[in-house]
């Protein structure tokens, strides 16, 4: 299964959960209306009659009363989550890592994230560390992937290696991509909801016993303090039936999320050590705290179905278990059985030295680059060497400084944007960057020279390597960032293919609907043909060369011959706007799933066999447009030009 078909699943998962809710719900709205009436006759001295006389508006007062707990927890805890991935990861006790850390153990983690964020084409999420969990755990969370988050316990930093650290994060990208996290979001505060009621009855059973008794020796029935304990009971109880069904429910949808992630995690890595290693340890680690996965945070039953394992010993197996068995989930990625593995903490050693500059994405234990690295005096020269003997270009220092601090991430956007190809247009932005960023005027022209240096295919990654730190600017902040991004682009009044890349990649992850899927409205790739002859024209232009453009479009064109794409349909490079190709995007982000992969395949039957860096760029922008992973053909290019992102 591919990701189109797994997020056209977890769009379907969405409306399974729906039904259960609405079935939990309607469960728990008969329990307590059959549940007061009891308590009414009873309260009244009444024979059990179903022709009782009850008050009226009873049954519709109790209904209300009921939906108005359930839905108006579900409203808060959703609000109160509306930050996404961030709040989440604070719920469960998670410290952000701050992207320029340097704990080896964070720098380590730090590296891996943005190995491969870079490797998938998705803009690298933000880091937390839950530093109170000593087992080996991990979650990723948030609306969409361009708020994402991953967090991973102490536990695991101290207990595992770089290779199964790598198949952790693995696990936890393919739950970014797949579309898994807005729903486990949604279950977070339909759980809340529920469980409410639980609450309400908690207090009312407080109030009934700081109550003295009410009624005088000739009243009938009992007490109201009796009364408000046992109507108390009866909330509490009825609210943990709703927790019962809550978890019947995240067993439901979650068990084969889970498999498929684990297979996620083996493909994105190459290696079924990885992930595999990992949950080894958690079964050994297993055999000590009876849970190797264990979560402490009283949040943990709340957030059970986000986690990488089991979060209580209680959810390892039987009908409420929220994660496949250890065994069975070792099978599927080995093929065969494997026993478990000691789980002890790996100390000062962290398994291996440091990477040499030059390996990049996962799977990356690149045993022929390890073998070929050269001298230190290469590496200070920041040159290294592919596999292929041919030298990798690695990224300065202060490059990588400045895309891991917010105020260099800036400057590193406008040093992006500079071109000092035109005199006038470079004065021209000075003056935009004196007006509007002053303080980052300076750094921005010093890290140009460092972008100067790089081919250009290290460009567009380099941005997505300071995305977790441009996402820590304000809302304003990032307004402003946007605005002067959009004022050097026009610098020279006109707008090159390179900008309207770099401008549409941070209009989707930093813009004001960044955090946000677009939602379905058409179905089949034929609803939006004309929007994809616009882009099928640009991606032809940057694929060829004078003469052999048509043939790129035509190449791309005959990939989906279900829209009757012909010659004569091609936008001519004089013709093409900007401004439509953006409305183009637009809606072509509201394509269902399994439509986009037609588009993508049309793109690269365009691009052809060798495909150049330029055309490389706006498929991935594209990518990032419409919330599509980026295809590995896309990805090896940048692979195949030799630039090198170095890290531990």
């Amino acid at each position: 299964m591919d990701f189109f078909e797994q997020q056209d699943q977890a769009h379907r998962q969405s409306r399974k959960l729906l039904l259960l809710f609405l079935l939990a719900v309607l469960a728990i709205v008969l329990a307590v209306n059959g549940s007061l009436a009891l308590i009414w006759i009873w309260a009244h001295g009444g024979p059990l009659s179903p022709a009782h006389p009850y008050p009226h508006g009873f049954f519709l007062t109790n209904t209300l009363l009921t939906l108005l707990f359930i839905g108006g927890g579900t409203l808060l805890e959703t609000v109160r989550l509306g930050s996404g991935g961030d709040a989440v990861a604070q719920m469960a006790g998670g410290r952000l890592v701050m992207p320029s850390s340097k704990d080896t153990q964070e720098r380590r983690l730090l590296n891996v994230v943005e190995e491969m964020a870079l490797a998938s084409g998705i803009a690298c999420p933000r880091v937390y560390v839950l530093d109170k969990e000593d087992a080996i755990n991990a979650f990723a969370a948030g609306y969409h992937q361009n708020e994402a988050v991953v967090a991973v316990t102490r536990g695991a930093l101290a207990r595992l290696t770089r290779d199964e650290l790598q198949g952790v994060v693995g696990h936890e990208f393919s739950h970014i991509m797949n579309g898994d996290m807005r729903m486990n979001i949604k279950l977070i505060g339909v759980l809340f909801g529920i469980q409410m009621l639980a609450g309400f009855g908690q207090e009312l059973m407080y109030w009934g016993s700081q109550l003295g008794s009410s009624r005088g020796r000739d009243d009938k029935g009992p007490p109201l303090q009796l009364v408000l304990l046992v109507v108390g009971a009866v909330f509490f109880v009825v609210g943990y039936v709703g927790i019962f069904f809550g978890r019947l429910i995240k067993s439901a949808v979650s068990r084969q999320r889970e498999f498929l992630a684990d297979a996620s995690s083996v493909q994105f890595t190459r290696n079924p050590d990885g992930i595999g290693g990992a949950l080894r340890k958690i079964g050994g680690l297993g055999r000590i705290n009876q849970c190797g996965s264990r979560i402490d945070s009283p949040k943990a039953e709340q957030l059970s179905h986000l986690f990488l394992g089991a979060a209580r010993p209680s959810l390892l197996s039987g009908l409420f278990a929220t994660h496949p068995p250890l065994q069975e989930r070792l099978r599927r990625v080995y093929g065969r059985h494997v026993d478990f593995l000691d789980a002890g903490e790996l100390h000062e050693a962290l398994d291996i030295a440091p990477l040499p500059e030059g390996v990049y994405g996962f799977g990356s234990r690149n045993i022929e680059l390890v073998q070929a690295a050269k001298a230190k005096a290469q590496a200070a020269a920041g040159v290294s060497q592919a596999a292929d003997g041919r030298p990798r270009t690695a990224l300065a220092p202060a490059l990588m400084n400045a895309a891991r601090d917010p105020f260099g991430a800036g400057a590193l956007v406008y040093a992006l944007l500079l071109d000092k190809s035109d005199p006038q247009a470079y004065v021209e932005q000075l003056a935009i960057l004196d007006r509007g960023a002053q303080q980052q005027c300076a750094l921005a022209t010093q890290l140009w020279e460092g972008i100067e240096k790089l081919p250009l295919s290290a460009r567009l990654p380099l941005l997505d390597l300071a995305m977790p730190a441009l996402r820590m600017l304000s809302d304003e902040q990032r307004i402003s960032l946007l605005a002067i991004a959009d004022q050097l682009i026009v610098a020279d009044q006109r707008i090159t293919l390179a900008e309207f890349v770099l401008q549409t990649v941070l209009s989707r992850r930093l813009g004001p609907r960044s955090a946000r899927a677009a939602e379905v409205r058409y179905r089949r790739l034929t609803e939006l043909r004309a929007e994809t002859i616009l882009l099928l024209s640009l991606a032809a232009f940057a694929a060829g060369e004078t003469g052999s453009v048509s043939q790129a479009f035509m190449r791309g064109a005959s990939a989906v011959p279900e829209l009757g794409i012909e010659g004569k349909d091609m936008v001519a490079v004089a013709k093409l706007d900007f401004a439509a190709v953006k409305q183009a995007l637009d809606r072509l982000n509201q394509l269902a799933p399994l439509a986009k992969p037609f588009l993508a395949r049309m793109l690269l039957a365009a691009a052809g066999s060798a495909m150049n860096v330029q055309v490389a760029d706006l498929v991935r922008c594209i990518c990032a447009a419409i919330d599509s992973p980026v295809p590995d053909a896309v990805a090896a290019t940048y692979t195949q030009h030799h630039w090198a992102y170095g890290g531990a």
